[in-house]
């Protein structure tokens, strides 16, 4: 069970990186269907909620990642 739970577990700023990337790809092309989906500046808003939530996540798994290493 401990070989399966480490695979969920973010070691290093590199894996960081990867899952950042990740939740970018996504929010990238859920941002792409509000913009079809609502036409205009409601979907506009909903797009750059999107990209502002990845900043966000991103900013919170660096800090966590440095507050685990205790630097």
């Amino acid at each position: 069970m401990e070989r399966i739970k480490s695979l969920f577990i973010i070691k290093t700023k590199f894996e960081a990186f990867l899952v950042i990337y990740a939740l970018a790809l996504g929010a990238a092309e859920r941002g792409h269907v509000y913009m079809q989906q609502y036409p205009g500046a409601g979907g506009h808003l909903l797009a750059l909620a999107c990209s502002g939530a990845v900043f966000m996540a991103g900013g919170k798994i660096l800090d966590a990642l440095d507050y685990q290493r205790g630097i």
